[in-house]
């Protein structure tokens, strides 16, 4: 029997002199996934410095979300939403480019979709 793998990773990136937050999302995210990821994330938030903090989504193996586990998604883009100057998300087309505009309304700063690694972080850096 296959075990279907789902969560975030979170890490620290830099590129020339911008810095941001790099998030894979894998599989269908659980509430237990948020438990997990929401301290790391405020975390990584109190160390990012500059104009309003990077994030890199990396979409490509994400399914979904479970219900209580997209609320949670929500309350802490409510609580966080301002100190965001721009989040890249890549990975998947379609849907991608609503999260987007979904989460320009929560977002204080700029939210794009992007179908390449590459494009995402050429936006995110400049």
């Amino acid at each position: 029997m296959k075990m279907q793998q789902h969560g975030l990773t979170l890490g620290l990136a830099r590129v020339g002199d911008v810095s941001f937050i790099s998030i894979k999302a894998v599989g269908r995210l659980s509430h237990d996934d948020y438990l997990a990821i929401t301290p790391m994330l405020e975390a990584a938030l109190e160390r990012v410095e500059g104009q309003g903090v990077r994030v890199l989504l990396d979409a490509r193996e994400l399914e979904g979300w479970e219900l209580r586990a997209a609320w949670d998604d929500l309350k802490l883009g409510l609580r966080h939403g301002h100190e965001f100057g721009k989040i890249a998300l890549y990975g998947q087309p379609g849907w991608l480019g609503l999260a987007a505009r979904v989460g320009g309304w929560f977002i204080s700063g700029e939210v794009r979709a992007f179908e390449e690694e590459g494009a995402a972080i050429d936006w995110l850096t400049q």
